[in-house]
């Protein structure tokens, strides 16, 4: 059974940064691509960034291309989101997602995706 654990939201002031962590058990982690997705309330979940299998290949929403970096250690089971210079708008839930597939090109698309986590609440205070 696939579970995610995700980890390292808070409360922060803008220009500040956080690291969310998500650990994944139940399956082959290396073999498939990962995603972080947000949702602010009242807004539908959106994807932030997405990793391959390997960590060589990685996808990012052009609202937060340059700020945040996904990562991965394969070896830990664990996929990252450094998530720099915050705003107020980046207040939202965030969650993990691993793809239905392995060894796929990541994306930004919902459907890609079919486990996640219960999340980790950001907070960035102007």
């Amino acid at each position: 059974q696939v579970q995610l654990v995700e980890s390292g939201g808070g409360l922060v002031q803008a220009g500040g940064s956080l690291r969310l962590s998500c650990a994944a058990s139940g399956r082959t982690f290396s073999n498939y691509a990962m995603g972080w997705f947000r949702q602010a309330p009242g807004k539908e979940r959106e994807c932030v960034a997405a990793i391959n299998w390997s960590g060589f290949n990685t996808y990012y929403a052009a609202s937060w291309q340059g700020r945040h970096i996904i990562s991965r250690d394969n070896a830990k089971n664990t996929v990252y989101l450094q998530m720099n210079s915050l705003r107020p708008e980046d207040t939202a839930d965030y969650y993990c997602e691993l793809d239905s597939r392995p060894y796929r090109t990541p994306t930004g698309g919902r459907n890609q995706y079919v486990y996640w986590g219960q999340g980790t609440q950001v907070t960035v205070s102007s």
